[in-house]
């Protein structure tokens, strides 16, 4: 798996991308959908990578910049087809790493609350305090 950052000009990314905001809109309420759109996403203050194997895409997330000392992770996403198989947890490592190299104090990750967005019992939980 290569992870690396993306301009978002890809229609495998795109599709990825359009998606998770259809998800998040089917299982969310109206008022707390929080997931970004692809103009969204290019915004300077966000950086965004993608999970590849070869040509094959397997999963994304995105780090915003909160301010000079925190950021948030945005937008994480796994193709289905690879789901439980360790995607997320990298692409949220490599997103740790970056806040850590940043010299980022805290690094939010906002969850939904129904139950579509519990982690199953073999995740990684994780508290972030760079």
């Amino acid at each position: 798996m290569h992870i690396h950052l993306d301009d978002l000009t890809g229609n495998k990314i795109a599709d990825l991308l359009r998606e998770h905001l259809e998800n998040m809109n089917e299982i969310t309420p109206p008022q707390s959908v929080h997931a970004l759109d692809l103009e969204a996403l290019r915004s300077p203050d966000i950086t965004f990578f993608s999970a590849w194997e070869g040509d094959e895409l397997l999963g994304c997330g995105a780090l915003k910049e909160l301010d000079s000392i925190s950021g948030e992770v945005k937008s994480m996403r796994t193709v289905k087809a690879h789901h439980r198989k360790g995607v997320a947890s990298k692409i949220l490592e490599h997103i740790v790493k970056e806040s850590s190299r940043r010299a980022y104090d805290c690094l939010n990750l906002e969850t939904g609350a129904s139950p579509e967005f519990a982690p199953p019992s073999t995740s990684l939980v994780y508290t972030i305090w760079v």
